[in-house]
């Protein structure tokens, strides 16, 4: 069951711009070509395989390079859990006093 917190933050993250999401935020990136395919880069699966930020980064950007001539259009695939986690406590935070 998905924690009451992590669906307001689903919420929330659905009307936000994401063209500038740091890697750790991100589940995977859906990109879509043509002739209806796609790649899928599993940012998560490269973070478990122990890669920083800037590695994954790298391995983003070469291969958003090489499918660069076959691209439609990407998508961001965020990853609510870790993003409520880091931003949460903050908020509980600013906000106990109101």
């Amino acid at each position: 069951m998905i924690p009451d917190y992590i669906k307001k933050w689903e919420h929330i993250l659905e009307d936000v711009e994401k063209s500038n999401v740091p890697v750790q935020f991100i589940r995977k990136i859906v990109v879509r070509m043509v002739g209806k395919k796609q790649h899928t880069i599993n940012i998560q699966a490269l973070m478990k395989q122990g890669l920083d930020p800037e590695e994954i980064e790298e391995v983003i950007t070469r291969k958003l390079h090489e499918l660069d001539p076959l691209i439609t259009s990407f998508e961001f695939v965020l990853n609510v859990e870790s993003i409520a986690e880091t931003v949460q406590p903050t908020t509980d935070d600013l906000l106990k006093n109101l």
